[in-house]
């Protein structure tokens, strides 16, 4: 386990060293507020389910954020317990506010790609939208490692976990459909 936390300091230390600057410094917190809480996926799914055309999928990214929130956030993160890199590695200086919780997995980049997931499995209905969604949900787990706040495991495994639960949503959301329409 300690040479993949290796891999993990290697990749964050390339990122500091090679990408850091000015713009991202300002960018990149701006980009991680996206999944603060989940509070703009939540909002997401609300307005989705205000709209008769969207509700199926409203209904998917609740779910799937729900999963989230149950099986990467209240279960997984402390059953895993690992520590952020921010506070292994002494000189770092952070562009967020410390976070209280533990590291494993990514809940930014769950909820971002359970969002991109929900939208690609609906891709018909959102058309240029899936794209935007897929590119946020990257843009956010980037921004997850470009701020320390991560390491690229955490997110790399939050990013197939979020993928997995939207999926896993939108095939209950889609059977529940089958069944009021038989």
């Amino acid at each position: 386990m300690e040479w993949i936390q290796k891999i993990d300091f290697a990749v964050l230390d390339w990122i500091q060293q090679h990408i850091k600057g000015d713009f991202l410094d300002f960018l990149m917190p701006l980009i991680t507020a996206l999944g603060n809480g989940g509070i703009f996926f939540g909002l997401l799914a609300v307005f989705l389910l205000c709209r008769k055309k969207y509700r199926r999928a409203g209904i998917a990214l609740l779910g799937g954020l729900t999963f989230c929130l149950i099986f990467g956030n209240l279960l997984l993160k402390p059953l895993v317990a690992r520590i952020r890199p921010y506070d292994l590695m002494e000189g770092i200086e952070l562009l967020i506010k410390p976070l209280k919780d533990y590291s494993f997995p990514s809940g930014h980049t769950m909820a971002s790609f359970a969002c991109a997931s929900v939208f690609w499995h609906y891709r018909d209905t959102f058309k240029k939208w899936s794209i935007v969604a897929l590119v946020l949900a990257f843009c956010v787990a980037f921004s997850r490692l470009y701020l320390y706040v991560h390491f690229p495991t955490d997110v790399l495994c939050g990013g197939l976990l979020g993928w997995l639960f939207g999926w896993v949503a939108c095939r209950i959301a889609d059977r529940v459909r089958l069944k009021k329409t038989v």
